[in-house]
C-alpha cells in the first residue's frame, strides 16, 4: 500500500486528517506500508479497534497499537490535534511558541501546549543520522549573557552565557546540513570530540584563527584555518572566512528571539535540535512532519516529568 502524499496546502491537510478514523488509517499505512503483518503469528488480516486506536489480528487475536514506539502513545490528546500541532511546526518556517500553538488549537492549557511542543522537539534527533561530510565549515558564538538568545539575556544579573558550536557543509555556493551543540569550553579536546561526533574524517573543516583547532590534522581532517576580521570590521562590510557558519548563527539568534522570546538556559540544547531539524529538512516536508510524529523513528514516547525536568515552564 503506498504511503499517501503530503498535503500541499491547508484545505488539503483539513481534508485529509479531519477524523481520527483518517489520522489512524495515516498512521496504519506509515507502520506496515506493506500491509499489516502480525507480530506474533504473521497473520496479515486484522481488523480495526478505533476507539482503543489498535489493531487486532483475526488469526490469534493479538492486539497491536498504532501508536506504539511513537511519540503518541498513550496520549488522551486527540491525534487530529496532534496532527494539526505536527503540521503547524513542519511548515512554519518560523517555528511556533507554546503560546501561539495554544491560541491556534484552542488548547485548554498553556502546559499542553509546551508538553506536546517539547515532545516534537526529543522526536527530532536521529540518534543514528548521518555525519557531515565534504566541506564545512565552524565557528563558535554566545548565546546569552551581553549576546542574543538567552530568556532574560539583559538582566541575567552574573549568570553565563552559553557557548554553542556550530558546523555547516558546503554545497556550491549554497547551505548543507548543519549541526549545534553547547559546550562548557573552547579546549582543543571539547572541540575535537564535537567533530568527531558530527563530521566524517577526511573532510575539509574551515575555521577562523582559534588556537584550540590546531589538531585537526593529527585528528584525521582537512583543516584550512583563516584569520577572522574583527567584528568591527565585520559591521563595516568586511568578509566572514565562516559566511555560511556566521549566516547560521545570526540565524539562530534571530529564531530564538523572534519566535521564542529567548529560552532557558536548562532548555537551549532542545531549542538548537529544533533549529538544525527545521535547517536540515526545510525541503522535505513530508520526513519532518513523521518524524515529529515518530514514524519510522522508533522514538518512544517521553515523559512530561523528564520533559519538564528542573527547568522552569516558560514561554518557549
Amino acid at each position: 500500500m503506498p504511503r499517501p502524499a503530503f498535503p500541499k496546502t491547508l484545505r488539503e491537510f483539513q481534508a485529509k486528517f479531519a477524523t481520527e478514523e483518517a489520522c489512524q488509517q495515516y498512521l496504519a499505512v506509515c507502520r506496515w506500508p506493506d500491509g499489516f503483518v502480525c507480530p506474533r503469528c504473521g497473520q496479515r488480516r486484522a481488523y480495526e479497534v478505533v476507539q482503543r486506536r489498535l489493531w487486532q489480528c483475526v488469526g490469534c487475536r493479538h492486539q497491536v497499537s498504532l501508536t506504539a514506539g511513537t511519540i503518541l502513545h498513550k496520549t488522551r490528546i486527540p491525534l487530529t490535534v496532534w496532527f494539526w500541532a505536527a503540521y503547524l511546526m513542519t511548515t512554519d518556517k518560523r517555528g511556533l511558541s507554546a503560546l501561539l500553538l495554544q491560541r491556534q488549537l484552542a488548547l485548554g492549557c498553556y502546559e499542553t501546549a509546551w508538553m506536546m511542543l517539547h515532545k516534537f522537539r526529543r522526536a527530532m534527533v536521529n540518534l543514528a543520522r548521518e555525519p557531515l561530510k565534504g566541506e564545512v565549515e565552524v565557528d563558535d558564538t554566545w548565546i546569552g549573557g551581553e549576546q542574543a538568545g538567552l530568556r532574560g539575556s539583559r538582566q541575567l544579573k552574573g549568570r553565563k552565557a552559553a557557548l554553542v558550536l556550530v558546523a555547516v557543509e558546503k554545497r556550491g555556493r549554497g547551505t548543507g546540513r548543519a549541526r549545534m551543540a553547547v559546550i562548557p569550553d573552547f579546549k582543543g579536546s571539547t572541540l575535537l570530540a564535537f567533530l568527531k561526533q558530527n563530521v566524517v574524517p577526511g573532510s575539509t573543516v574551515y575555521t577562523d584563527g582559534l588556537k584550540s583547532f590546531t589538531g585537526l590534522k593529527e585528528a584525521g581532517f582537512e583543516h584550512v584555518p583563516r584569520i577572522q576580521p574583527l567584528r568591527i570590521d565585520l559591521r563595516k562590510g568586511a568578509k566572514s572566512v565562516v559566511p555560511l557558519a556566521d549566516r547560521a548563527i545570526g540565524n539562530l539568534q534571530q529564531w530564538l528571539i523572534g519566535t521564542h522570546h529567548g529560552v532557558s538556559r536548562a532548555q537551549l540544547p532542545v531549542y538548537l535540535d529544533e533549529f538544525v531539524f527545521r535547517h536540515n529538512r526545510r525541503k522535505q516536508p513530508m520526513a519532518a512532519f513523521q518524524t515529529l510524529l515518530g514514524l519510522g523513528t522508533g522514538r518512544k514516547s517521553t515523559p512530561y516529568e523528564k520533559i519538564r525536568g528542573a527547568a522552569d515552564l516558560s514561554e518557549n
